[in-house]
């Protein structure tokens, strides 16, 4: 099973998101091919109602502490209630960070 396999499986189970969507960005970065060390998530789950930002990337930090243990290198992450997603859905654009590893 792949990093991005794994690392779905426990979204669903963790948060039983609305919509979601994960993306290996690690083909952006210094580093031979099919490695899987970087990547960006959007999560839309009504389980991070009455959470804030920190605790709401916290807890997915902590989803995945053993895949970061293990050659996970970056996740840019952008968390939402289904109400904040509603309201930003239409104009969302993420971008995640530059990597000092980044190809140029």
């Amino acid at each position: 099973m792949t990093r991005y396999q794994r690392m779905i499986q426990l979204l669903e189970k963790e948060f039983q998101p609305s919509y979601y969507e994960l993306e290996n960005e690690s083909h952006n970065h210094a580093g031979p091919e099919g490695r899987e060390t970087h990547f960006r998530l959007v999560l839309v789950s009504e389980r991070f109602k009455q959470k804030s930002r920190l605790d709401r990337n916290r807890w997915v930090h902590d989803l995945f502490k053993e895949e970061l243990a293990q050659g996970l290198h970056a996740l840019t992450q952008r968390l939402f209630t289904p109400e904040e997603w509603a309201a930003k859905a239409e104009s969302f654009e993420m971008k995640s960070p530059d990597c000092l590893g980044k190809k140029s």
